[in-house]
């Protein structure tokens, strides 16, 4: 690689020296019961509260620049591929970590537009947590240099080194950024949409360059600072950056090529080696155990929480852990509610309403009978089978007075209770189930029957009156039947009388009932506050009763009798002279 020296493992990290990525007694960020950080013995885990190490607050002392963390040594200002080192410090612009050459904040936050606020590492803010957790997972300590292996045998030192070395020789490197020529056209290898000339992307030196303005000639080891013109064979989004397995961003751009892909060192690593899931470390020995899905040192596969070997022994998986069949019954076994003994792993553990029972245990508290299998009830935090809590506890139908079984079901309103056959229309004996019905007083009714029951009917049809009607001496009609007894029309909104407790119109009414005027020989009705005047029998209206010679009004005034006829007393005078 160009201006790029690698160190011995052996100068990597001092030997037999472990730099602490994380202080004793952090809080854990994941429960609540940790007293603080204490490593266990050879688990990536907190012997306190077995959280993962990295759930804890990391603080990484050292080692905090990427490439030093990889083993790569700077040569003249240079990192890799000529790539120039930032000149200021990314902590001027708040972030704790920024591509090198990236010198201005413009072109910092260009770099990190795309990237979810989460994952950006902007000092004091998640982000800054974030790349700290995947400094750790991305780059395991233990896959970089033997000093920090705890569980790599002797024997296995040469295989170790080996794999080390064949990894940063055709694998292992650090991306950079460079501006897209503006002549020339890059595709994101990763989404496929196109990145617009002037624009960031990311290289990986892996993948070389080509020359945009010299058809696209592959320039070979010249530095990609060299040319305005040259574009790597693959470029990315800075976003599309990422590992191919856990899609996560390549941390500080460290990346592993294998078969054209791009992967984050620890999953570049599990492509070739197993992992213990204990530990942590690359396998490298030819034996090892395989369970769960997983990979184990043999040493390592253990109970969760006695550390006892689980080799060839049984175990039960609790939370994608696996414990001892002891461990297993004493930390996670129910107690049996009849006999108070640990329900174990061998025997059928029945719940219900959070207690648990062996199953010879599951018994009826009266008479003592088994219930699996069986339908029963409960009462006071005791079990019954059906017929004893029937016996002492079951409530009785309103309809046909027997028990409710266990089991039975119920329809229920207000305060009462029915089998679901009792609960029907007292008339039509239907079973109402989910459809409406209508109580009265102490009874259930069907709506049908209900309204040929209780309804409001016409007295002249019978018939139901579903909407409207009209009131007459406090009985019920339908409009169209409270008509005129003699003629049939309507009298719903007009002026009627009766006469015998029988409606007229006051048409009929007058022709039949109303008394004659003298005069006009037409009924006095009276509707309407026409006046009559009455005289010997004989009746006239108002406007008739007139002098029968000159036609003057005679009413309010005296008159004379002529036979049949009434005349005003100066008419009188005329025909006695």
């Amino acid at each position: 690689m160009n201006n790029v020296k690698r160190l011995p493992h052996d100068q990597y990290f001092e030997k037999d020296v472990v730099i602490s990525e994380v202080d004793l007694g952090q809080p854990c960020e994941e429960c609540s019961d940790c007293p603080g950080y204490s490593p266990h013995s050879w688990r990536k885990t907190c012997s306190g509260c077995k959280c993962p190490r990295d759930a804890h607050t990391v603080f990484l002392d050292e080692l905090q620049n990427v490439s030093e963390r990889l083993g790569f040594k700077s040569n003249s200002g240079h990192l890799s591929q000529g790539v120039i080192q930032n000149s200021v410090d990314p902590s001027v612009f708040h972030y704790s970590w920024a591509p090198p050459g990236l010198n201005t904040l413009s072109k910092i936050d260009e770099f990190f537009s795309d990237f979810p606020p989460e994952k950006v590492p902007r000092i004091g803010t998640p982000g800054e947590r974030y790349r700290d957790k995947q400094l750790l997972a991305q780059l395991p300590k233990q896959d970089l240099a033997l000093t920090y292996c705890k569980h790599v045998s002797s024997e296995h030192h040469n295989s170790y080194e080996d794999f080390v070395s064949a990894r940063n020789e055709i694998a292992l490197d650090i991306g950079y950024v460079m501006n897209v020529p503006q002549r020339g056209i890059s595709e994101c290898y990763e989404c496929q949409e196109v990145i617009s000339p002037g624009r960031q992307c990311v290289v990986s030196p892996r993948f070389g360059c080509v020359d945009a303005l010299n058809g696209g000639e592959k320039i070979g080891d010249r530095s990609p600072t060299a040319s305005t013109n040259m574009i790597s064979s693959r470029v990315w989004h800075p976003a599309c950056f990422k590992c191919k397995q856990c899609k996560e961003p390549l941390v500080d751009l460290a990346h592993c090529v294998h078969d054209g892909a791009i992967y984050c060192e620890r999953h570049y690593a599990e492509l070739l080696k197993p992992r213990c899931a204990a530990c942590d470390e690359l396998i490298f020995s030819g034996e090892y155990t395989k369970a769960m899905n997983k990979d184990w040192h043999g040493t390592h596969f253990c109970c969760w929480q006695c550390d006892e070997s689980l080799t060839g022994q049984r175990y039960v998986l609790r939370d994608d852990h696996p414990y001892c069949v002891a461990c297993y019954e004493s930390v996670f076994a129910n107690a049996c509610e009849e006999c108070s003994k640990t329900i174990g792993i061998d025997s059928k553990d029945l719940s219900y309403k959070d207690k648990h029972w062996h199953e010879a245990c599951f018994l009826c508290s009266k008479c003592r009978v088994s219930l699996v299998d069986k339908q029963f009830g409960s009462k006071l935090d005791k079990i019954y089978c059906g017929n004893c809590y029937d016996a002492q506890f079951a409530s009785r139908c309103d309809g046909c007075g027997e028990i409710f079984r266990a089991g039975t079901k119920k329809m229920e309103y207000k305060t009462r209770q029915w089998h679901e056959k009792c609960f029907c229309c007292c008339v039509c004996k239907t079973a109402i189930g989910t459809k409406s019905f209508i109580p009265r007083e102490q009874e259930i009714y069907c709506a049908q029957c209900y309204e040929e029951k209780f309804a409001t009917r016409c007295v002249k049809c019978n018939k139901i009156i579903t909407s409207g009607g009209v009131t007459y001496k406090n009985e019920p009609w339908h409009r169209e039947c409270f008509t005129c007894y003699k003629c049939n029309t309507s009298l719903a909104g007009q002026r009627f009388t009766s006469r015998d407790d029988k409606p007229y119109c006051a048409e009929c009414f007058g022709e039949l009932f109303a008394k004659r005027c003298t005069a006009c020989s037409k009924p006095i009705t009276g509707i309407g506050g026409t006046r009559f005047i009455s005289f010997e029998e004989r009746h006239w209206h108002n406007d008739c009763f007139v002098c029968a010679s000159c036609n003057t009004s005679l009413v309010g005034h005296g008159f004379i009798t002529d036979d049949t006829d009434i005349i005003c007393p100066e008419c009188a005078k005329k025909k006695l002279m």
